[in-house]
């Protein structure tokens, strides 16, 4: 990266942009940077922060009492406030191979004698992303700002009857995959949390066959499905929870949470994998396309370059390949095999959906026609989340792309004595 580069990168980070020439010409050679491996810890309790980071490359998760906070990528900034306070409630960990800008603690809190610089970083986070909202309101936020809780995915909600047992709950739970349970009795509503469970049941040593009632006394923090996401934000802030139970007509339609509502705020894309994950049903999966072109729509319009766009999106296309091969094909064989994805797909070159190509690699020994209902299934299930069939038949439905190991050896050794056409194309 050029110093040009490196002077717009800094430039573009509010509120740097209203430093004046002289002190950003200053600034601009003090910062290092700085190459961290994966899973380093940039920051803890029990690790003083030593400089404002801003990532090139990379990534870095932030975790408060051990659940995921914020994600931070590339052109995001952190800790000001870990400087500014001198000590965090959080930990940052590389996530992703960092190369990053360092501007080291005291040169940070040099620029803090700027006042407007000042005020912005001694804000607290409402009136700091309220400052944020004003800043650029004609800019990347207002899609934010306009967006309601009826936009984002929401979370299935655990909601029980009181006379369950604390067991049969946790079971429902699981079953769910929610993060809390929603207890409604008389009409009302009421949340337990992980953090409940731990304390009220493991540590206190209560009975898991008693009544999940007896642990269901803190009333829930709801939102309307029309209201705002950004009110949402605030609520959440304000009465520093991570989650919102969210409501329709005087019931429970689902649940928000935090790290999802960072996620929509910043780019979509994490929130997609979320939903990707969590995932059940084909009809789950069909719903996660739309989500998947408005990235698209989103990341153009921001500029990004077409080949970053084309990777985040093979990316998830990916994890949508994955997700579907897992619910095809029974848990006993999938260690039994692997499935190959080729062409465009297997290349990161995917903008939208592209033709179907894949093969499946199967275990020496295993009888072969155990996987083929399976993998037929796989590309009908596909062809239903719009990719669309190979021409040339390259997919697992057809026997020859699904063989023994030592199989497919022997046909590349068959190929490539040939310079036949149809040969080289198999090849």
């Amino acid at each position: 990266m050029s110093i040009l580069d490196q002077r717009k990168l800094i430039e573009s980070i509010h509120p740097f942009e209203l430093l004046s020439p002289q002190t950003l010409d200053n600034l601009m050679g003090k910062i290092d940077i700085a190459y961290y491996t994966k899973e380093t810890v940039l920051i803890s309790k029990n690790l003083p922060s030593i400089a404002f980071y801003i990532i090139i490359k990379g990534s870095v998760a932030e975790y408060i009492e051990n659940e995921l906070h914020n994600v931070y990528s590339e052109g995001d900034s952190f800790d000001g406030d870990a400087l500014i306070y001198g000590s965090t409630s959080g930990k940052f960990i590389v996530e992703e191979d960092l190369i990053c800008y360092e501007i080291k603690k005291d040169d940070f809190l040099e620029l803090l004698q700027d006042k407007r610089v000042q005020s912005y970083f001694l804000q607290d986070f409402v009136t700091r992303h309220q400052h944020l909202k004003e800043y650029d309101a004609g800019g990347d936020m207002t899609p934010f700002l306009m967006s309601r809780v009826s936009d984002i995915f929401l979370h299935k909600a655990c909601v029980v009857v009181p006379t369950l047992s604390i067991y049969e709950a946790l079971k429902k739970q699981v079953e769910y995959k929610s993060s809390v349970i929603i207890v409604k009795r008389e009409g009302e509503y009421f949340i337990v949390t992980d953090t409940d469970l731990k304390e009220r049941v493991l540590l206190a040593d209560r009975d898991v066959h008693s009544s999940i009632n007896d642990i269901a006394d803190r009333p829930i923090v709801s939102i309307d499905i029309n209201d705002f996401l950004f009110n949402a934000l605030l609520l959440m802030t304000h009465k520093e929870i991570k989650r919102l139970v969210v409501m329709q007509n005087d019931r429970v339609a689902g649940i928000l949470e935090q790290i999802d509502l960072l996620s929509y705020f910043a780019n979509h894309s994490h929130l997609v994998a979320v939903q990707v994950d969590r995932a059940t049903t084909i009809e789950d999966l069909k719903h996660i396309q739309e989500d998947v072109k408005n990235i698209i729509v989103l990341l153009r319009a921001k500029g990004v370059k077409l080949r970053y766009i084309t990777k985040l999106v093979s990316t998830l296309n990916l994890k949508i390949y994955k997700k579907v091969f897992n619910m095809v094909m029974p848990k006993e064989l999938q260690d039994r095999c692997a499935l190959m994805v080729m062409g465009s797909e297997g290349r990161f070159e995917q903008a939208l959906k592209t033709d179907q190509d894949n093969a499946l690699i199967i275990k020496e020994g295993e009888e072969l026609e155990l996987f083929k209902e399976p993998m037929m299934r796989l590309n009908e299930m596909l062809l239903e989340l719009g990719f669309p069939k190979c021409s040339g038949n390259v997919m697992v439905s057809n026997d020859f792309y699904r063989q023994h190991l030592e199989s497919y050896k022997r046909v590349v050794d068959d190929l490539v004595n040939s310079l036949e056409e149809k040969h080289l194309q198999k090849l």
